[in-house]
């Protein structure tokens, strides 16, 4: 990790990165980072990252920073936590994704009634904790629809999660809206939500839009971390150390840009690796060498950076209900959360994260709840659950089925699912559709994908941000 570190500081430092932000430069010039204006490159002095890097992990300890906010795919902390298996991490969902995968089997372009009925499916969901936008109006204009679809969220559910943002104008128009739900700028403060965010492109580039919008939510005061989603083979090195050094390197530049614009911005670095596939170029959601790749990231972050967060999980590659996305979303939930993942998401997804499926959502909440049983600790060992007693009393070649010590216990002990079964080969056989998994998931889909009976805020809440809508809009 340190090796990775002194990478990452050395490529900003010989080769820099290119910010597309006049407003940008001017702040890092007078931090003390070297500037070109024609080229738009900023290099950063080792040393004067590693004094950034520093200040990042004193800052964990500020009190009047916000414990978590919940942001894109997960959820991101900005106190310190304890680097280690968290049997309380998070669940999300989200994505903002442009096509459904419906009831019918039909993969079209996602509608309002589909927005409403994604969210009423995520508020019936008990693993599920947070949630974007499962899926995002296709017809509201492109430029509208982040502030429109942050509304729908904002009034028909508590599980709120992180929107997207196309543009700074978004992100004053959805803090805005985040303010009404937390009843004051006060409480927002406090518990920033409907917060979106910026991101590198790798290589080594922050793009105007994305720096606009990074610069506009620090100057508010709203906690940020900028991700970088680079890709080994296609844009980082093919390499897992070359792939995290120049990541590493990508989202320290942000941290280095917050504090230059606000000594008291509360940032924290982001990374999202993958690989891109040597089949088809396309960046890899999943799979086994991502698995490796990501519990790294939650390593480097976590222990030796100092900022624990969420990261993919239950993500897949794949576009069908089948044995490659099971293996898929399940290797990324158990595999990250065993690495110290605090949060995964965003689950639901089929294909690389473009569509949303509400039969792969039930079957992705029934298998984070596997997950978190799989990793439940400490064992109870006392009187009662040692069962001395009961042992003597049963005695050589007993049962233990008929035991009231059974009967009061098991609800506890086991893992009771309504998807998954244990049967005996002819009864499998003899009644497949009772035993398909897929067929039990689209039952339960089919009774959830319904619209929200009520908003969850007041009809003056809801009207104070149909007037933000408007003005957005008709702006």
């Amino acid at each position: 990790m340190e090796q990775i570190d002194e990478a990452a500081r050395s490529i900003l430092e010989r080769t820099g990165i290119r910010i597309d932000s006049a407003e940008a430069h001017g702040y890092l010039k007078r931090f003390g980072c070297t500037t070109d204006e024609a080229t738009r490159l900023v290099k950063i002095p080792s040393p004067l990252s590693r004094e950034v890097i520093v200040k990042m992990k004193q800052d964990y300890r500020r009190p009047d920073r916000p414990e978590r906010m919940s942001v894109r795919y997960s959820h991101v902390r900005f106190r310190p936590a304890e680097y280690r298996v968290h049997p309380d991490f998070t669940v999300s969902t989200g994505g903002f994704c442009c096509f459904l995968h419906d009831l019918s089997g039909c993969r079209r372009p996602a509608n309002r009634d589909d927005v409403l009925r994604s969210i009423n499916m995520v508020n019936h969901l008990d693993e599920i904790n947070y949630t974007g936008l499962p899926v995002s109006d296709q017809s509201v204009l492109a430029e509208h629809r982040p502030v429109a679809m942050a509304a729908e969220l904002a009034k028909w559910t508590r599980k709120l999660g992180g929107v997207e943002t196309f543009s700074a104008a978004d992100a004053r128009w959805i803090y805005e809206i985040g303010q009404v739900v937390a009843g004051s700028a006060q409480e927002y403060r406090r518990n920033p939500v409907l917060v979106g965010y910026a991101e590198t492109r790798s290589p080594l580039c922050f793009d105007k839009n994305m720096v606009e919008i990074f610069l506009e939510y620090v100057k508010l005061g709203v906690p940020q971390t900028v991700d970088t989603m680079a890709a080994g083979g296609t844009t980082a090195p093919v390499t897992a150390a070359g792939i995290l050094a120049l990541a590493a390197a990508e989202t320290l530049a942000a941290v280095v840009l917050g504090y230059a614009v606000r000594e008291d911005a509360i940032v924290a670095m982001d990374i999202i690796p993958s690989y891109g596939d040597m089949h088809t170029g396309m960046f890899k959601y999943s799979g086994g060498d991502r698995c490796n790749l990501l519990m790294a990231r939650v390593q480097l972050l976590a222990e030796y950076y100092g900022c624990p967060t969420g990261v993919h999980g239950g993500k897949t590659d794949g576009c069908f209900y089948n044995e490659q996305v099971g293996a898929e979303k399940m290797s990324s939930m158990l595999l990250l959360v065993l690495s110290g993942a605090v949060g995964i998401g965003t689950v639901g997804h089929l294909e690389n994260a473009v569509t949303f499926s509400p039969v792969q959502l039930v079957i992705d909440n029934e298998m984070a709840r596997y997950v978190r049983r799989s990793i439940r600790s400490p064992l109870d060992v006392d009187k009662q659950t040692l069962a001395l007693d009961l042992i003597h009393s049963v005695g050589p070649g007993g049962n233990y089925l008929a035991e009231a010590h059974t009967a009061e216990h098991f609800r506890k002990e086991l893992y009771l699912t309504p998807l998954f079964s244990v049967r005996p080969w002819d009864e499998a056989q003899n009644k497949p559709q009772e035993f398909d998994q897929t067929r039990k998931a689209h039952q339960v889909a089919a009774e959830l994908w319904q619209k929200p009976l009520e908003p969850v805020l007041s009809e003056v809440q809801i009207r104070e941000i149909d007037r933000i809508v408007h003005r957005a809009t008709q702006g």
